[in-house]
């Protein structure tokens, strides 16, 4: 089936899966975001529930535990429709004056429209007044996308750069295991957030189909900590984020979290903590192998040096 990472599928019974990554051997692998419930608090000629990680999979083992993997697994032949968030943005756009901002901004920039989206509730038309804009950038014009936020955000325009209070909350809503001010140093460079009329938005990175390849999880060795130094992050804003590394042992770095999407650069030698995996005689150290990851980390020593200088 034609999906990537976040797109939203509807199945046959009305329920809705944002898309969790890109590979799609045995069914749809995604996660349950929203039902159908006269009782939930989204939408308005339906009425639909809206379900964090943890309660969406206790839902799913109660009502269709075949599905439940590591993500969810949804067969081909339950899906009735694909949400793709580039279809969507235009019509999204003409009626939220926020989303028009980011759009005319980027084309502006020289961003083509045809390579942006918008996910989370706005695709699924559920959002209310306290949604976050989840913006989509594809490929690489994400990187010019994020240099143009970047700039606009210093222009006294609708786009604003975060606040102290709103980062603390990111913080603490991430509950990542570096401490607040190596978070913030890191969160900063990586110039993907952003304010825009108020409004919280996170410009987020999916591949061009032409750069989709298949990553799947290997088998478990055990728990590691490594120090190497970065050659590759082509991909360090995908899910999972990829960094190639130069290491007598691991060949790259994979985390599954967004925390440390983007935590380093070509270059720089990092300290990354998780699960040390064999995936067909390639070792690889991956971050992200719970929702709350205790005990797993990626940091840029170098980052972090150059504030001491």
């Amino acid at each position: 089936m034609n999906v990537r990472l976040r797109d939203f599928i509807v199945t046959r019974d009305g329920w809705i899966f944002a898309v969790s990554d890109y590979t799609h051997t045995d069914g749809v692998r995604c996660v349950l975001r929203y039902v159908p419930d006269p009782r939930g608090s989204r939408g308005v000629t339906q009425r639909y529930r809206k379900f964090d990680f943890n309660e969406s999979f206790e839902f799913m083992r109660r009502h269709r535990p075949a599905w439940v993997k590591d993500v969810h697994v949804v067969p081909f032949n339950e899906v009735a429709r694909v949400l793709v968030p580039s279809r969507r943005l235009a019509a999204i756009a003409d009626t939220d004056e926020r989303i028009a901002a980011i759009v005319n901004t980027l084309i502006e920039g020289g961003v083509p429209l045809s390579k942006m989206g918008i996910t989370g509730s706005f695709l699924a038309g559920l959002n209310n007044e306290s949604s976050d804009i989840d913006f989509i950038v594809y490929g690489k014009a994400w990187f010019r996308a994020r240099d143009v936020i970047a700039r606009a955000k210093g222009q006294g325009g609708m786009i604003r750069e975060l606040s102290g209070e709103i980062w603390q909350l990111i913080y603490n809503k991430r509950v990542p295991d570096i401490s607040f001010r190596e978070f913030l140093m890191h969160e900063q460079r990586k110039g993907n957030r952003g304010m825009v009329g108020g409004t919280y938005f996170d410009l987020l990175y999916v591949r061009d189909w032409e750069d989709i390849e298949t990553i799947e999880r290997g088998t478990d060795i055990g728990r590691a900590t490594i120090t190497a130094n970065v050659t590759n992050a082509d991909f360090s804003f995908d899910s999972p984020a990829v960094y190639k590394v130069e290491h007598k042992e691991v060949e790259c770095v994979l985390s599954y979290t967004h925390t440390y999407a983007g935590q380093a650069l070509p270059g720089e030698c990092i300290e990354a903590s998780g699960m040390l995996e064999d995936a067909g005689g390639v070792k690889r150290l991956v971050v992200g192998t719970s929702r709350e990851p205790r005990g797993e980390w990626i940091r840029s020593l170098t980052l972090l040096e150059s504030e001491k200088d």
